[in-house]
């Protein structure tokens, strides 16, 4: 299998083109590989939920907890449903002419490119400013809480944290797409400047042949890179113990009861 794309310059000198479709391929059945293992595994996995009596004690300790414990704001929700649908435009508009689907992709791939990099600034400057910042983010204070989910994961019966507001995974998964996404924004702004947009002037020679070739082949492997994480994304929302977080995203708010079996309430304060 190939990686990447070579081609030879006016002047002789092999210069990278993109990554090879290869790639895309290999994202594609690694995904699906992934669900049908992962969906194999957890036939047997235990679901880490606090055991009903130590929950009933939980909430007889906190009557003050409201009934429906607020997870997403309106605003968090649609940056998430606004960065999913830009994410999926992208990827579509990448990869369909790939498998023969033939259409006028680049117009609408750089217009999904230009919406996702205004919601994401949107989103720093939200998360910053009205969020709790550091509670998406992982460091060594996660060392613990992780420990103690491999063991849980082995069934062992252990101490340790529970979660804040977002699950180890969770954090885990905002840093890959994190890494990700700004890697293929900025080399996305990079390769805009060998098209004609309204937003600037063409200019294809602002770069080397080989400035130019490594920009493509790191945008393409950032977008064989979204197409796993969004199968393992989907996949994950549509799992019936994780269906309550995905139904957060949609209405904002958990139960009671699900705050109290999945969370920490001294690392995460419910809010009505």
């Amino acid at each position: 299998m190939e990686f990447v794309s070579w081609a030879t310059s006016p002047w002789g000198e092999s210069i990278l083109v993109r990554i090879s479709w290869d790639l895309f391929w290999a994202a594609l059945v690694g995904g699906v590989l992934f669900l049908i293992a992962h969906g194999s595994y957890m036939l047997f996995s235990p679901h880490h939920k606090r055991p009903s009596g130590e929950v009933e004690r939980m909430e007889a300790a906190r009557p003050d907890l409201p009934t429906a414990v607020t997870r997403h704001s309106f605003v968090a929700r649609m940056f998430h449903w606004v960065m999913a649908f830009s994410m999926l435009a992208l990827v579509f508009t990448a990869f369909l002419p790939v498998v023969g689907v033939r259409f006028a992709w680049v117009q609408w791939h750089w217009m999904a490119g230009i919406l996702l990099t205004g919601s994401i600034i949107f989103h720093i400057i939200h998360a910053t400013f009205f969020m709790d910042f550091w509670s998406i983010w992982i460091g060594p204070k996660d060392i613990a809480e992780g420990k103690a989910e491999m063991m849980r994961e082995f069934g062992y019966d252990v101490e340790g944290p529970k979660p804040g507001k977002y699950p180890l995974g969770n954090r885990l998964y905002h840093t890959a797409v994190l890494i990700a996404g700004l890697s293929a924004i900025i080399t996305g702004i990079m390769m805009m400047s060998r098209i004609r947009t309204p937003l600037m002037e063409r200019n294809p020679f602002w770069m080397s042949d080989s400035a130019y070739g490594f920009t493509y082949v790191t945008h393409g492997l950032m977008g064989v890179g979204f197409v796993g994480l969004i199968i393992a994304h989907i996949y994950f929302a549509l799992r019936p113990e994780k269906f309550w977080l995905t139904k957060s995203m949609i209405f904002g708010t958990i139960s009671r009861r699900q705050y109290l079996e999945h969370h920490d309430p001294d690392r995460w304060a419910a809010q009505k």
